[in-house]
């Protein structure tokens, strides 16, 4: 098994892992990136991304991360495909191996390793997602205003995004599994209160109809077991996300759900030269921008702890 050293290692890409790397090549930690099972991330399966400064025309998701990855390997970062399946913090140089087959020595590592949207797993999500399906109203909501749309899930996640579609469409049907909200009282309270919300409680989707765009859903009464069509335009799973960050499990402390704890105001894990930046361990904004923000604040406080410890690796 061969053995490399490393200055910097950052674990995966996307927004976070690409800022990260081009704020640590340009600070010469000769960054190695390790692309993991999907390189460029969550916005590689979007299509328009129009909230991002400095794209007044939007740009293509996919696009954007090839232009992300394009100005890191221009200051020098090793963008290299495989996937972490072991890791060693127990002492410096970290010890990481990749793919089961090669062993990493890193003096600093980056954890960018974002997280996955949880699916409801019916085929017609999958065959429209990017096409009238989406995780992320907020990302994707200004593409259906004045239409009509739904969203499955009862937490206060999926509240918050039906309440900020409503701003935006005609109307919101809000498909709840049983028959009550997990969500909070207050959150509750502002879907119930929204005129143009419909709660469908005891509600599953049976299927999103339409060829190359949602055009409407098929739902099933959990009780009756009836169905019923209703034409929409914006489907939006709401049932949450999972971070990936099960190979750090046992040594970076985190929260009940995986998201990666980091001292506040820093991207400091419990362990000293570990970073985390990214959907990886922010819960909350799950931007693209908030994760690029955060790649920076790693690759800083990388540069830093390496500077205070001068143990760097030629």
């Amino acid at each position: 098994m061969s053995i490399q050293n490393i200055e910097c290692l950052i674990i995966g890409s996307g927004p976070a892992g690409y800022t990260a790397a081009i704020y640590a090549a340009r600070a010469d930690m000769k960054p190695i990136m390790y692309a993991g099972m999907q390189p460029g991330g969550q916005l590689t399966i979007t299509t328009d991304v129009e909230n991002y400064p400095g794209y007044p025309d939007g740009i293509m998701g996919p696009e954007m991360m090839e232009l992300f990855r394009k100005q890191a390997e221009r200051f020098g970062t090793d963008v290299r495909y495989g996937m972490v399946t072991k890791v060693d913090f127990s002492q410096r140089p970290f010890k990481i191996e990749v793919d089961e087959s090669q062993q990493l020595l890193a003096e600093t590592v980056i954890i960018a390793t974002g997280a996955s949207a949880k699916w409801l797993g019916i085929p017609s999500e999958q065959k429209l997602n990017g096409k009238g399906v989406s995780a992320c109203a907020v990302c994707d909501g200004f593409f259906f205003r004045g239409k009509e749309a739904a969203i499955v899930g009862a937490g206060d996640t999926a509240c918050e995004e039906a309440s900020y579609l409503a701003k935006i469409c005609s109307k919101v049907y809000m498909l709840v599994r049983r028959d009550s909200f997990r969500a909070s009282k207050a959150m509750q309270h502002r879907v119930q209160t929204t005129p143009n919300i419909e709660i469908l409680f005891n509600t599953e989707t049976d299927e999103i109809l339409g060829e190359n765009k949602v055009e409407g859903m098929r739902i099933k009464n959990n009780q009756t077991g009836q169905t019923q069509e209703i034409p929409i335009q914006g489907f939006f799973v709401a049932i949450g996300h999972q971070p990936n960050t099960d190979v750090f499990k046992g040594w970076i402390d985190m929260d009940e759900t995986g998201y990666i704890k980091t001292l506040p105001g820093t991207s400091k894990t419990n362990i000293e030269g570990v970073f985390a930046c990214g959907d990886a361990q922010d819960k909350v904004y799950r931007q693209a921008v908030t994760a690029a923000g955060s790649g920076c604040m790693a690759a800083l406080d990388a540069e830093r702890f390496l500077a205070a410890n001068k143990h760097a690796v030629a």
